[in-house]
């Protein structure tokens, strides 16, 4: 499925976390070789946020789903992706953790101390290596951050009111609409190898996923941002397929495009793909991908089960529709 003329495909960093990516990384790793996943690091909920709290490192929890999404086609790989995120079932101390995310925790420490700079992205590249993962694997930032979001109406008696809520769980939970965030620490340090892989990207993939926990937080990131804004590589912006309870609610398509040009004022985004059955306002979101400098593409790439989800074989064509105009 890589575009005609090549025997790799162009070279694709794609953004996000949690299962946006990951279904974003299935449709891309049957586009190109040439693949690289930036993930957030904010997650401070479940097995990720204990493993944060008690040994101070990244939460590996969006890591390990990515390089599942990249596993290798063979036995190996399908095995591994199984065993990686399979959680464990007891009622005691381990209840709930990943396998994978205790082996990349493990990685970090064997490999010079947990979440020091050197250690955590040799331990993501060594995951990769056993699972024989389609692409690499990188965190945005090279220091654990929580993002803070502005909420109006968490409080259903003052609905008026503007309240700061702090961690990605309370915000993805918090009821009311969430109108921005910023991370804290506010300049975190960005992963020198992520910055490098923006560099030298032919595309950039936003989206889908959840937008102001997985996607957004990648644009606040200043140097990471910068690194986005000025790139020579085009860049893709792909939308969910519905709203995300507790996040998006009632967003509209270009809502999503429109808080997205809110936090980046500099982006400019090339395409802008969005499911034709789920847009109900074709013209309105033209408008809104005409305001970010790009060209609206509207595509069949949802599953035939009614669920919101990505159907990844779908999603590659229609990205590699895309890469070769």
């Amino acid at each position: 499925m890589k575009p005609s003329g090549s025997t790799e495909g162009p070279k694709v960093v794609a953004l996000g976390g949690g299962h946006g990516l990951y279904a974003s990384l299935s449709a891309l790793r049957r586009v190109t070789d040439r693949l690289t996943a930036v993930v957030t690091v904010a997650d401070d909920g479940g097995s990720s946020g204990r493993l944060r709290r008690e040994l101070g490192v990244l939460p590996p929890g969006d890591l390990r789903m990515a390089l599942a999404a990249l596993c290798g086609d063979d036995e190996w790989g399908q095995t591994w992706r199984d065993v990686v995120q399979h959680r464990f079932g007891s009622e005691g101390d381990l209840k709930d953790h990943a396998v994978g995310n205790l082996l990349i925790v493990a990685l970090w420490e064997l490999l010079g101390g947990a979440g020091t700079a050197g250690s955590t992205v040799a331990g993501l590249d060594w995951v990769g290596r056993l699972l024989g993962a389609h692409g690499r694997v990188l965190p945005m930032a090279a220091v654990p951050m929580d993002i803070v979001a502005e909420v109006r109406g968490a409080d259903p008696a003052r609905p008026g009111e503007v309240t700061r809520v702090k961690g990605q769980v309370a915000c993805a939970k918090t009821p009311g609409s969430v109108l921005g965030i910023s991370l804290v620490p506010a300049d975190p340090p960005a992963c020198p190898e992520a910055l490098a892989a923006v560099e030298d990207a032919d595309w950039i993939v936003f989206g889908p996923g959840s937008w102001f926990t997985s996607v957004l937080p990648h644009l606040k990131v200043p140097a990471l941002a910068r690194a986005l804004t000025t790139a020579r590589a085009r860049r893709v912006v792909a939308l969910n397929l519905a709203p995300q309870p507790g996040e998006t609610d009632d967003f509209s398509p270009q809502t999503h495009l429109e808080v997205l040009q809110a936090h980046a004022p500099d982006l400019r985004v090339d395409v802008v793909l969005a499911d034709r059955g789920v847009v109900d306002d074709p013209a309105a979101l033209d408008k809104a991908v005409q305001a970010l400098g790009g060209r609206l593409v509207l595509a069949d790439v949802a599953a035939d089960d009614g669920s919101p989800r990505h159907e990844p074989a779908r999603l590659a064509q229609a990205l590699v529709q895309i890469f070769s105009e």
